[in-house]
């Protein structure tokens, strides 16, 4: 008996009742029919509409959309010949089951496999091969044609498109999808006979599904992709101008997996939130699995809108001062350029004075006068200049209503930094998110921080900012360590500048993003084990487990079995922060301790700082408040005993602080706590005292300058006058200097880093060249009284005081600097911009306090010498006449020299014995007058005491009214006549 088995693939269109989506599905129908009868005529009775059952009890009508005969089997006894219809080929099962590959008839009884025959596909098949060994030749190109021929179903062809070496390039075509593991293990045999690394892409085996259309600017579309078959990864990449750009979930881009649609067995998709000109291109998807790759691409078109709109403005003020010709127009040019598209853009301009009456006056009739770039601008007006020297960015500039110039604002940076910015504003979305992505936008920054030696501002702002794009990125965005090495480099060349030329304001907002960029992207770099990098003002340490390390000299210990704790310490950044935690708290160690950890348990941190209590002051352990924007001592504790004193862990020499969560830390020092109005009535008076003792003493000390070079060829006639004189001209112009020196960093907290560690050093040396010339008046006085007939020599006295006024103090303010960089010391305290003290013999007051007690013993003795001489000089006669006489020149001695030898700075040391004495406040007085007010005594008891000096200038001011009634007498006899 003949039959024929026909297999009909039926496309169904049909409804679900539960639903009012349209689905589309393909069924498959098996007919067995006598020979005698036509297929074609079978296929014509079937009835467009059919009922097919769901589940149980429950069925749904279907509309037939399309009919098509795949196969036909004949069957005659035990003989079978089956075929495949045109445009499709035997189904992998009949393949790799039955040995039917081809499209040639099989004889095999393959009628009851299901699917038998499938629809045609083209895959095509993209492989490299790399020999281990050898070159590629003929041979080999054989024996891969015969791998895929023989073993590949759907065969079609194979062609070797290029090779070098050891490397060959093929293509191989398909007719139908492939099955993964036949490949696999091909490959793997390949790999074995030919000993070489065989990886392939395959195009075909994937479904895209992307919009058609082009879509809106800042919309969300969705593209899809979906492969049936085992994967080991999947991914997505954008290919823009021949670049693939891998994708990864960031701000923009959101990978899902969908593989949940029981349709589908692998299945991903990409969803571009708010998608810009950056998210055009074609997009590829990839499943891979061993060494296959199954690739799919689809091109996205985005209605673009112009993302950069340059503008210029010519003239970029309009002049409309001159109110005699208010009926002439101004003319101003506004050119707007955006980047060539090929989009059609539909241009609206607004001006906000357009609404203004013809002939009205201007806004403001004060102007600000035209100066270099800036043209001439009204009173509240802001001028907008575009950056010079190939920058890219503004400068701006504010007339104030006074008609007064602001400081120009300026954005500038290098095209260098810029390249940077945009590229980890890309980075931060998913585009091209990589690691190696990652590393060149940190080794590019590092490189552009490290050129930018000078202190500026924008490109400053610019760094940070990029490392809180970085930062927010690294939130969705894997970064491994090794990008820690370069990130650290640029972190520590920012902050070896002092970020001066912007206000405090701008400072504080900066260095608060500086540690936030900073402690974000050190909590979200993966590190697998533990680590160490030392940079000049950054030290980090991973660890794992029990911590116990150091970071810049502080040890850190936390317990915590199996976490990882990152710790990096910071420099030079302190005292950028805004610091409101208590009114007198400044930082006494210019460190913060950043510390995190993976998880979010409490843990309680140990940190043993290297910092000495002073005297007078209390410690405090504090932490960075992200939510107030300042520092915080909750949850923080200076270690202290049952005493209220400092423990055992709390010496002099150390501070121990205890919290119980993680975040940045520092530690702060303030006076002791007082009765507020007191202590703020005694600031306030001392503070006065100060301000006005110093303006009297530099003006005293300008007058006496002037006295001097007045009276100086007649007062210095004899060689002892000359050494005092000049030794008081010094003393007075060192003094000078320095009082104007103390005067300008009155105010330290309105000072920059920079100037405050120049009126550090200008303090330093000029109170130090004033008490060498003390020094000398001192010795010359001393070698006067006791060597009476060997009188010191003119050149002698010069070259010696020269040595010890100029000299010793360049000598020591030049070597206690250069001591305090090289170990790393601080030589200043921005908080007060003078010396630091540490401790006993400790910081770098001790290069300042040394010689001053040199040079005040020296004094003191000196006086002692001249008032034993006194004394003894008197002595013979014994009357009381004389005493009362020698008791007065010991009180004038007491009085005159007590100011040019600076015996008044003595009580300083008074007031570092007698801190917590009662006599404290009378001495702190005492040394603010006497020393705020040493330019008035020396001007009194270095000029006006000497009875040569008082003549002379008596004679000047007499010569001077003779010349004026000369001149007058004179007028009056010409007129006369």
């Amino acid at each position: 008996m003949f039959s024929r088995v026909s297999l009909i693939l039926i496309g169904a269109a049909y409804i679900y009742y539960q639903v009012n989506a349209l689905d589309c599905g393909i069924a498959e129908l098996d007919l067995e029919n006598n020979i005698t009868m036509e297929t074609q005529t079978i296929l014509s009775g079937l009835n467009m509409s059919v009922s097919i059952q769901v589940v149980q009890a429950v069925s749904v009508n279907v509309m037939i959309s399309e009919i098509e005969l795949v196969s036909e089997c004949f069957l005659i006894g035990d003989t079978t010949s089956c075929n495949c219809s045109v445009g499709y080929s035997w189904s992998n099962e009949v393949c790799y089951n039955s040995s039917c590959c081809t499209e040639t008839t099989c004889t095999q009884n393959v009628a009851h496999i299901e699917p038998l025959c499938v629809a045609k596909v083209q895959v095509s098949i993209y492989g490299t091969v790399t020999l281990t060994s050898g070159s590629w030749d003929a041979d080999k190109t054989t024996q891969l044609k015969s791998a895929f021929g023989s073993r590949l179903n759907g065969y079609e062809s194979l062609n070797v498109t290029g090779s070098s070496g050891g490397t060959a390039d093929f293509k191989a075509v398909v007719c139908i999808k492939l099955k993964t593991s036949v490949l696999n293990q091909l490959l793997e045999d390949l790999m074995a006979n030919l000993s070489a690394n065989v990886r392939v892409d395959n195009v075909g085996m994937v479904n895209i599904t992307a919009p058609e259309d082009i879509v809106s600017y800042e919309s969300s579309p969705t593209l899809k992709c979906t492969f049936e078959g085992s994967v080991h990864s999947t991914g997505w990449k954008l290919i823009r101008e021949q670049k693939p750009l891998e994708l990864t979930s960031g701000t923009v881009v959101t990978l899902t997996d969908c593989s949940s649609d029981p349709k589908y067995s692998s299945c991903i998709a990409v969803t571009l939130n708010k998608v810009i000109s950056s998210g055009s291109g074609t997009y590829e998807c990839r499943f891979t699995f061993g060494s296959v790759t199954h690739t799919a691409k689809a091109k996205l078109k985005v209605a673009l809108l112009p993302e950069k709109i340059t503008m210029k403005i010519d003239p970029p003020v309009a002049d409309c001062s001159d109110s005699s010709n208010l009926e002439k127009p101004v003319i101003v040019n506004v050119n707007a350029t955006i980047q060539n598209s090929n989009e059609s853009y539909n241009v609206f301009w607004q001006f906000p004075g357009a609404g203004l009456n013809k002939g009205s006056k201007p806004a403001s009739e004060k102007y600000c006068t035209e100066n270099d770039n800036w043209p001439k601008t009204p009173g509240g007006g802001t001028v907008i200049n575009q950056c010079e020297n190939g920058k890219t960015g503004y400068k701006s500039r504010t007339c104030s209503k006074d008609g007064e110039w602001q400081t120009v604002f300026s954005s500038c940076i290098s095209a260098e930094l810029k390249k940077v910015i945009n590229a980890a504003e890309s980075f931060k979305t998913g585009i091209g998110a990589t690691q190696e992505a990652a590393m060149g936008i940190f080794q590019s920054l590092k490189d552009t921080t490290k050129s930018n030696s000078s202190n500026d501002p924008a490109g400053i702002s610019a760094s940070i900012s990029i490392m809180n794009v970085m930062a927010t990125g690294s939130e969705s965005i894997t970064l491994k360590e090794e990008v820690f090495d370069d990130f650290l480099n640029a972190a520590s060349n920012l902050l070896a500048n002092d970020w001066t030329g912007v206000n405090e304001s701008i400072t504080n907002d900066m260095s608060l993003q500086y540690l936030d960029g900073v402690e974000n992207l050190v909590k979200n770099i993966q590190v697998n084990n533990t680590l160490n990098i030392s940079k000049p003002n950054l030290d980090l340490k991973v660890s794992k487990g029990d911590c116990n390390i150091s970071v810049l000299n502080v040890t850190v210990k936390l317990n915590e079995t199996g976490v990882q704790f990152k710790t990096v310490g910071v420099k030079n950044l302190m005292d950028k922060l805004n610091n409101r935690f208590k009114p007198t708290a400044t930082a006494l160690h210019n460190l913060i301790l950043i510390v995190t950890k993976n998880g979010s348990s409490s843990t309680e941190i140990t940190m043993d700082f290297p910092i000495k209590q002073l005297n007078d002051t209390e410690l405090h352990c504090v932490f960075w408040d992200t939510n107030n924007r300042t520092w915080s001592d909750t949850g923080c504790r200076v270690e202290r005993d049952s005493n209220h004193s400092l423990s055992n862990h709390s010496d002099s020499n150390h501070t121990v602080c205890k919290c119980n969560h993680l975040t940045s830390f520092a530690v702060l020092v303030s006076k002791y706590d007082t009765p507020d109005e007191g202590k703020d009535t005694s600031d306030v008076i001392l503070k006065i005292i100060t301000y006005v003792g110093l303006a009297v003493s530099i003006c005293s000390l300008v007058i006496l300058l002037i006295i001097e070079a007045l009276v100086w060829s007649v007062v210095v006639k004899t060689d002892l006058s000359y050494f005092r004189h000049t030794a008081l001209v010094n003393i007075a112009v060192f003094l000078l200097l320095a009082d104007c020196s103390f005067l300008a960093s009155m105010s330290p907290e309105k000072l920059s880093a920079h100037w405050c560690l120049i009126l550090t050093l200008c303090k330093h040396l000029f109170y130090l060249a004033m008490f060498s010339w003390m020094l000398c008046m001192s010795v010359m006085l001393i070698h006067r009284l006791i060597f009476v007939f060997s009188p010191l020599r003119k050149r002698v006295f010069m070259f010696l005081s020269s040595i010890v006024g100029y000299g010793c103090p360049v000598l020591i303010v030049g070597i206690s600097y250069v001591y305090c960089r090289y170990n790393e010391r601080e030589y200043y305290e921005k908080a007060t911009c003078w010396l630091v003290f540490d401790g006993t013999l400790d910081g770098s007051l001790f290069a300042f306090l040394l010689p001053l007690g040199t040079v005040i013993f020296t004094n003191l003795f000196s006086m002692a010498v001249v008032i034993f001489t006194l004394v003894k000089s008197s002595a013979p006669d014994g009357s009381k006449s004389d005493d009362k006489e020698t008791f007065k020149s010991i009180i004038k001695v007491v009085i005159f020299l007590t100011p040019v030898f600076g015996v008044t700075w003595g009580i300083g040391f008074l007031l570092l014995i007698f801190k917590d004495h009662k006599a404290y406040p009378f001495l702190l007085y005492s040394f603010t007058i006497l020393n705020s007010f040493q330019g008035l005594f020396v001007m009194l008891t270095g000029v006006f005491a000497e009875p040569k000096v008082r003549q002379e200038l008596l004679k000047q001011m007499d010569k001077g009214k003779y010349d004026t009634m000369k001149n007058s007498t004179s007028a009056s006899n010409t007129k006369e006549r």
